[in-house]
């Protein structure tokens, strides 16, 4: 601009310079109908240099003003959204950092301002339930069914997060209606069927869940002990229905119904276990545990054995002092034969063998070993070595 403007001079000092010079100024003469003008060649010129100017500038002046109403009016109209979006980033950056009373106040003000409106809502529904404040959340999931809430809208995470609210709601009907709406995607995402697990676990549908493990024990994102926590819940569950709604006869014809390599696994074994001793159906019980006892080879088998609410059996007790006799310095013989005698409220025996094993130089005792052990002192009165059992258990928390 300054070049043309410097051009423009040089050439209008030109023009008025050389007619000067040469002593001529030079006529023009416009004709239009019955209408003339004369002019000189300087002044017309001038005139259509002026008028060229004063184009120019009114162009520019037009443009910069065209561009300056845009920039207000985009200023203006996107006020609120671009503070919506603002308040969205402030929001789940207090959410990470803990701060759920400033992340819920953030975000639930984002929310309609903002095109992460069911975002916004379902992370504020989740810091209010971390506050415990079930009247907030419950307003938040209100408020996201109103809200377009498709799958294709949504995506499969906001189903997820809200259901595991509603989950932290007890409101199970709910939470039910929403997982059957998205069922076709259960088989193809684990974490919904992770959700649909442990919904069908609180439902106590337990039949389900025990045949939705083997998809379960495919996921490679489901952990092992995911995997037996479930097992232990569908089946405890699933064997008390049997005595509940029928009698133990129709337990264990429903055990050994049970596929083979269901019914070798650890996990199903010691629930099974678990219902016979709580229930006292002694005798199943011991001929599942006598040749686990007399094998030998099933350590942790054995050692689950011990919290058992099992009732004196000659048998078993007889089992592992056979091993005992073999291996009189082994720990884990020491400690069932100590708690099959405190089972059976022979305290001395119980107490001797307890000695031994918090005697050996491994010191391969554990806390279930400890806590009988001070019950069985107790029971004789000793208080005080008692609580120096108990002492040692909070020594091995540490």
């Amino acid at each position: 601009m300054k070049r043309l403007l410097l051009l423009l001079i040089l050439f209008l000092t030109v023009v008025v310079v050389t007619p000067i010079l040469i002593g001529e100024k030079g006529y023009i003469l416009i004709s239009i109908g019955d209408s003339a003008i004369e002019t000189t060649v300087i002044t017309a010129i001038i005139t259509l240099a002026l008028c060229f100017f004063a184009l120019a500038l009114t162009f520019k002046f037009f443009r910069g003003g065209v561009n300056f109403s845009f920039k207000a009016w985009n200023k203006i109209a996107f006020a609120s959204r671009r503070k919506a979006l603002k308040d969205f980033n402030k929001g789940i950056a207090a959410y990470v950092l803990g701060d759920y009373k400033q992340a819920e106040h953030l975000l639930a003000k984002s929310a309609e301002g903002s095109t992460f409106e069911l975002i916004a809502y379902l992370v504020a529904a989740d810091a209010a339930q971390k506050q415990a404040l079930k009247p907030n959340t419950d307003h938040y999931l209100g408020l996201l069914d109103k809200t377009a809430n498709t799958f294709k809208d949504a995506g499969l995470e906001a189903v997820l997060i809200k259901v595991k609210l509603l989950m932290g709601q007890k409101n199970y009907p709910l939470a039910r209606t929403v997982i059957d709406e998205h069922h076709k995607h259960i088989g193809h995402d684990a974490r919904l069927l992770k959700l649909e697990i442990e919904l069908s676990i609180v439902e106590q549908r337990f039949d389900y869940v025990i045949k939705q493990l083997n998809t379960a024990q495919k996921q490679k994102s489901i952990s092992s002990d995911t995997i037996t926590l479930w097992q232990q819940q569908a089946f405890y569950g699933a064997f008390n229905d049997q005595i509940k709604q029928h009698d133990s006869t129709t337990l264990i014809e429903y055990w050994q119904q049970l596929p083979k390599k269901t019914r070798q696994s650890e996990t199903v074994v010691i629930t099974y276990c678990q219902v016979l001793a709580e229930n006292q159906i002694n005798e199943p019980l011991a001929k599942i545990l006598l040749p686990i006892i007399k094998k030998g080879n099933a350590v942790s088998l054995l050692k689950a054995i011990r919290t058992l609410p099992i009732s004196h059996d000659n048998n078993l007790m007889a089992a592992a002092q056979k091993h005992l006799h073999s291996e009189p310095s082994n720990a884990l013989w020491l400690s069932l034969v100590a708690h099959f005698a405190a089972a059976a409220q022979q305290w001395q025996l119980a107490e001797k063998a307890f000695n031994s094993l918090v005697s050996l130089e491994d010191k391969s005792y554990d806390k279930i070993d400890l806590l009988v052990f001070s019950q069985v002192l107790e029971q004789q009165g000793q208080l005080d070595k008692a609580n120096q059992a108990l002492r040692k258990i909070h020594t091995l928390a540490c």
